[in-house]
């Protein structure tokens, strides 16, 4: 069994980039929704989506800064905690949180009005707005999250990560950006849209929740360990061996990273086959009567 190695601290917190966005973000959120009109009847869901947008930040933060980050580099596991932190937890706080109005709001009018009209009209946004449409798409949204997921676990993939703090930088900011793109389609979040009914949001995360299993059960069950750069190091937090670390990043993939996956399958599927309410019966009925 390998010697254990030193745990990082409850303190030992980086004061670094991710920090420093979570932050601005923070702030320019708390700036834009003073400058937002919210009507008496949504301030109480409004209420709760600035709970969900902080709550997300915060998931961000821990993910990326805490020391959850520096645990990462001595053991798999504490690196898939990451992974899921971003993907299934901070990505889909984040679209429910519907931020985005308010993120735009506390930019300046006079910076707002010409770039909206530029991006809205303008023949040089063009390829952006065409972009901007295909990444929208449930097809893009599926492929992409499905594709950064896997390919970012691909052992030669995944141990350049370790060695360029760019190349991590990218990957971390890959997860979280398909993760909105995925989620905008089973949460509303307006403005963003989204085009699948009940039944094909169910198909949507199934499919999605399938590509996160097919990663786990590789990990499970490989005979020896895949990534060399955690497998080769002389020691780990707890005297943990690199089969047994892998194995633990596998479950934590398998079963906290499907329980968002499984939340909104269960949501779609009762309101697949919730009966229709009575005022739509009762239209029906009159609409045949005449």
């Amino acid at each position: 069994m390998p010697a254990a190695a030193a745990v990082p601290g409850f303190w030992d917190w980086s004061f670094d980039v991710p920090l420093l966005l979570v932050s601005a973000t923070a702030i320019l959120y708390a700036a834009g929704s003073r400058r937002t009109f919210t009507p008496r009847r949504t301030r109480g869901a409004q209420r709760w989506r600035a709970v969900s947008l902080y709550a997300a930040l915060g998931v961000l933060a821990i993910a990326l800064s805490s020391p959850l980050d520096r645990l990462s580099e001595q053991l798999f596991w504490a690196h898939m905690v990451q992974h899921v932190l971003l993907l299934m937890v901070a990505a889909p706080l984040l679209v429910l949180a519907r931020p985005w109005t308010r993120l735009w709001h506390a930019f300046p009018l006079g910076f707002r009005r010409p770039l909206a009209g530029w991006l809205s009209s303008g023949r040089g946004a063009a390829p952006l707005r065409g972009a901007a449409h295909v990444l929208g798409s449930p097809v893009a949204g599926l492929t992409l999250f499905c594709a950064v997921l896997l390919a970012w676990h691909v052992p030669s993939m995944f141990d350049a990560t370790l060695h360029s703090q760019a190349l991590h930088a990218l990957e971390h900011t890959l997860f979280l950006l398909t993760a909105v793109l995925f989620f905008k389609q089973v949460i509303p979040s307006p403005p963003l849209r989204a085009e699948l009914d009940p039944p094909r949001c169910v198909m949507y995360t199934i499919v999605a929740m399938t590509a996160s299993w097919a990663l786990a059960v590789v990990l499970a069950l490989a005979p020896s360990p895949l990534y060399p750069t955690y497998a080769h190091l002389g020691s780990r937090p707890w005297g943990i061996s690199a089969m047994a670390d892998q194995q633990i990043a596998a479950g934590i993939m398998w079963v906290p990273g499907s329980i968002t996956f499984l939340l909104v399958i269960f949501a779609y599927v009762h309101r697949w086959l919730m009966p229709p309410a009575p005022a739509t019966v009762t239209t029906r009925r009159l609409a045949g009567e005449h």
